[in-house]
């Protein structure tokens, strides 16, 4: 079993003007998928509140660290540029099949810029703001995320019988 930690990223729901939805669904999804969820964290779309969410996980060595919202257009839409700036390595195949399995459902996700990448021990995917969204893009990698993350994690296994 491996743990998450789920981030929202909005301003709205930072301030308590609007329920986060995004984050418990992401949460619920991943807890019946298996994994050990610390948490949801709000924050606002703030880049250096963002990193600092998105670090504080990886030094607390969460295996899995799921971001929701963030990642459109919006001049405040900055979630990837905080991944970007905390990843050492980048995980391209992961939004690229999100994106690819969200453009059977609609054009417009085409439009999302989340990223998803490698900061110490932890897998950082960023996830549209909106649940729906989130729970497709979602859907869409989790059954391959149990294999990066025990290969991240440096366990034993061999690749080639997968």
């Amino acid at each position: 079993m491996f743990t998450a930690r789920v981030i929202t990223v909005s301003d709205r729901s930072y301030r308590g003007e609007r329920p986060d939805a995004g984050g418990p669904l992401v949460k619920e999804l991943l807890t019946a998928a298996g994994y050990e969820v610390d948490g949801i964290v709000v924050v606002p779309d703030e880049d250096a509140q963002i990193r600092q969410a998105l670090m504080q996980g990886a030094a607390e060595d969460i295996a899995l660290i799921v971001t929701t919202g963030g990642t459109g257009f919006a001049p405040r839409d900055v979630t990837p540029e905080a991944t970007l700036a905390v990843c050492t390595r980048m995980t391209p195949g992961i939004p690229e099949a999100m994106r690819a399995a969200s453009m059977a459902i609609t054009p417009r996700a085409m439009l999302s810029r989340g990223v998803a990448g490698i900061c110490e021990r932890s897998l950082i995917i960023n996830l549209p703001g909106s649940p729906k969204a989130a729970k497709e893009n979602l859907e869409a990698v989790l059954p391959a995320l149990e294999h990066g993350l025990t290969m991240l994690r440096g366990k034993p296994m061999d690749c080639a019988k997968l």
